[in-house]
């Protein structure tokens, strides 16, 4: 599933291409997961403009210029993919192939007046393209903790998510509830540069290893968006190339190799039922 980072690169590049173009027709599929009948999402959307792209956590917001709100989850085998002629900038999972589209996987489709098609592709189904207003959007917003890109990712606020918390450190940074965006790639990396085992209860880190943990965490996300994104068999970025973060990885996908500190064998294991990678020896 992409994450913050491989969302953030996604959003960002379709802004350059889409932004204050109307929307000429709308394709929904019978098995395209929206939230309204067939005929009212149409409605909501033909002849509106995309007016700006923002995003919470992994999920990503098409601001409208009706006041009206289109949310988009990739969740694990979603696609965004646009295509104008023979360009197409794509992002999420990399089946099927970007540039066969539409296809029988297209959910949702959006032809722009300009030129231009937004495909929603989704292979399993797991995603979903919802129409809000403001009151339900802010619904939605307020059941995300804090993120690592916002202001609001201050230390003082990140012991807050943790307090009283007595599962591991990983369960807390996965979940989406108190800390927006950070999936198992990022949470293991985080982990390790901050050198705490994943599987650590909450209630027994130290002072100092928040902190540390707090740095970590931003220090990843903003790496991983410098590079745009960690890239395996299950994302592209909008340009549809491979992000460059995979590059950096220090543990996650690593089980079995040595680590790149002290050269021991990293340690596989499940923490929250999730494949986690760590260093027994560098991570206390």
């Amino acid at each position: 599933m992409p994450e913050l980072p491989e969302v953030e690169t996604i959003r960002q590049d379709l802004r350059k291409k889409i932004l204050n173009k109307k929307i000429k027709s709308v394709f929904v599929s019978g098995k395209a997961k929206v939230n309204k009948s067939h005929p009212a999402f149409k409605k909501y959307l033909i002849g509106k403009k995309f007016v700006d792209i923002d995003r919470v956590g992994k999920l990503i917001i098409f601001v409208l210029d009706n006041k009206k709100y289109l949310l988009v989850h990739l969740k694990m085998t979603g696609q965004l993919i646009y295509k104008n002629g023979k360009k197409i900038i794509a992002g999420g999972h990399p089946e099927p192939r970007i540039d066969e589209v539409p296809n029988k996987f297209t959910r949702v489709s959006f032809e722009l007046a300009s030129g231009g098609n937004l495909y929603f592709n989704d292979v399993r189904r797991f995603g979903y393209v919802n129409i809000v207003g403001q009151e339900e959007l802010d619904k939605i917003k307020s059941n995300f903790g804090i993120e690592p890109l916002q202001p609001d990712f201050t230390l003082e606020n990140f012991k807050k998510a943790l307090s009283n918390r007595r599962t591991s450190i990983k369960a807390v940074l996965l979940n989406q509830k108190l800390l927006a965006g950070i999936g198992n790639i990022y949470a293991d990396e985080s982990c390790f540069l901050a050198e705490v085992r994943p599987a650590k209860p909450v209630n027994k880190l130290t002072g100092l290893q928040v902190k540390k943990l707090h740095k970590a965490i931003e220090k990843v996300i903003n790496k991983a968006i410098e590079m745009r994104g960690t890239t395996f068999n299950d994302y592209k970025d909008s340009e549809g190339n491979s992000g460059y973060f995979g590059n950096f990885l220090k543990v996650y996908g690593r089980g079995g190799e040595k680590c790149v500190k002290c050269k021991d064998i990293l340690k596989r294991t499940v923490v929250v039922g999730r494949g986690t990678v760590y260093c027994l020896k560098c991570q206390k």
